[in-house]
């Protein structure tokens, strides 16, 4: 019997190996966004609960019996998992791999030294033993990491006729760089970064593996979650431009305070890092941008606004008009030179996103003319959100890879424009810092005045989105959120999936 119990342990200690390494990848294996998981509802929920309260009182007054019924049916769960292809795991890479091998061996060869009993206090410090294992070969992985770094930048400044383009911010820095990355491919060669990878192995991988001779630009998404974090990416990749495209609170948890926020992600280390020679671009309509541009003594500054007069912007739009579809407007810049832009993408503030790459092209020589053409070239999922028809008719709108608070705003003045019932269904923030609660009180009143029916799939700060409104409702089970969508919605309603809601839900609206 001792070696069908300690099976079915081993059985389930491998779901929450994959799960455990899973959550650390998915937190960049950065300490601070993994212990700032635990202060989420989700993470407590990880060390509370019946169960762990059963092994806590089974350790003292243990029975074999009971002992084979939990990891008898822990194990015939995650068996059901495995066929439902349900269970949390990570993306299998050589470090994932090498630490998914030591955990199992560490836990194997406990499950050989000590009795059943120890096994249960072993299953409860499972994710202690697992961070161990992170921590104590973080440093090989370190030098590792040290040495790929080394070897994109040694590989960079080879390219001496490369223009390199740094794009930080809070938000808006993938859609900026997709964008003028299909602009400027109209006239140039150009390498860009990947997806979403903005931190430094995202970017060295992108030079090691994709940068050739014949390319002309490369344009560098940036992103970090400590002071001095673009400091680093701008001493690998020496960018000449740099775009801002605008800060807020997000990841302020993280930073620590505003302050260090403001050095990274805040543009502060890009605007230090350009050459006498460069251009810095800044979002004249974010007030941490507009103070960028007022207290830097950076020669060469620009900004682009929706409006004109602020700040004397250099680019500005009139006549921005959002359709479900799509967004047009006209360009203007200090020399009364104009463009007509319309662009398959959805949501006004793509309007931002475009004047900064389209003041960047013409910094480089492009026409606005051959700008507006190579817009048409765009595609809607390069601003971050996609429309789509579900099921019953009903249209949804997924902007799921990620949220911060301008990002959902603005997402639902898009979805304001869709005549019929409207409904959203989001996770709370996460890694706001300690304005988190007004900020969800002001998510709430938005949500209050838009939406027909919002559904919170995270328990964090839903009083604070609920306040009194009873059309906002908590509910985590896809099944159950399908079924109030569709029992809800009908054809032409509209949905807006914003952040990170569950990947089945995807599957079945």
């Amino acid at each position: 019997m001792f070696s069908f119990l300690t099976i079915f342990w081993l059985f389930r200690e491998i779901k929450y190996i994959f799960f455990w390494i899973y959550l650390l990848q998915i937190k960049e294996y950065h300490v601070g966004r993994f212990l700032d998981h635990f202060r989420t509802y989700a993470g407590k929920k990880l060390f509370s609960g019946w169960i762990i309260a059963i092994k806590l009182i089974l350790f003292i007054y243990f029975s074999p019996f009971i002992f084979f019924l939990i990891y008898f049916a822990e194990s015939a769960l995650f068996l059901k998992q495995i066929i439902l292809g349900t269970y949390k795991k990570p993306v299998f890479t050589g470090k994932t791999f090498f630490l998914l091998a030591v955990s199992f061996l560490i836990l194997t060869f406990f499950a050989a030294t000590f009795d059943l009993k120890w096994l249960l206090i072993l299953d409860i410090l499972t994710p202690v033993i697992i961070s161990g294992v992170v921590l104590v070969f973080q440093p090989i992985f370190v030098l590792a990491r040290n040495k790929i770094l080394k070897k994109a930048k040694e590989k960079i400044e080879r390219f001496k006729d490369l223009k390199v383009i740094g794009i930080t911010g809070s938000f808006g820095k993938t859609s900026t760089k997709e964008f003028l990355t299909t602009i400027l491919s109209e006239k140039f060669k150009v390498l860009s970064t990947k997806d979403h990878k903005n931190s430094e192995m995202g970017i060295a991988q992108t030079i090691l593996e994709d940068l050739k001779p014949e390319h002309q630009i490369f344009v560098a998404e940036m992103g970090a979650y400590k002071k001095g974090g673009i400091k680093l990416l701008c001493d690998i990749v020496k960018p000449k431009i740099g775009i801002v495209a605008g800060v807020n609170e997000q990841h302020l948890a993280l930073f620590g305070s505003l302050e260090n926020l403001l050095s990274a992600e805040g543009g502060e280390e890009l605007a230090q890092s350009l050459p006498e020679e460069g251009l810095l671009v800044l979002n004249g309509d974010n007030k941490y941008c507009l103070d960028l541009y007022k207290k830097t003594d950076f020669k060469n500054k620009k900004i682009y606004t929706e409006k004109k007069g602020v700040l004397n912007a250099d680019i500005w739009t009139e006549d921005i008009e959002a359709k479900t579809d799509s967004i047009s407007f006209v360009a203007v810049n200090k020399s009364r030179e104009m463009a007509h832009f319309k662009v398959s993408v959805l949501g006004r503030q793509n309007a931002q996103n475009l004047l900064a790459a389209i003041l960047v092209a013409k910094e480089l020589g492009m026409s606005f003319e051959e700008i507006s053409f190579a817009c048409k070239k765009i595609k809607q999922w390069q601003g971050g959100m996609v429309l789509k028809q579900g099921k019953m008719g009903i249209h949804i709108i997924d902007s799921s890879y990620s949220a911060n608070p301008d990002g959902v705003f603005a997402d639902l003045e898009y979805l304001k424009i869709f005549p019929q019932k409207k409904a959203i269904i989001m996770p709370c923030l996460i890694e706001l810092g300690p304005n988190s609660g007004e900020i969800h009180k002001k998510i709430g009143a938005k949500i209050a005045e838009i939406c027909d029916l919002a559904i919170i799939t995270s328990k964090d700060k839903f009083k604070e989105i609920k306040g009194e409104n009873k059309k906002i409702i908590f509910c985590q089970n896809p099944e159950e959120i399908f079924s109030a969508i569709t029992s809800f919605c009908k054809a032409g309603d509209a949905v807006l999936l914003e952040g990170r809601v569950p990947k089945k839900l995807h599957e079945i609206l």
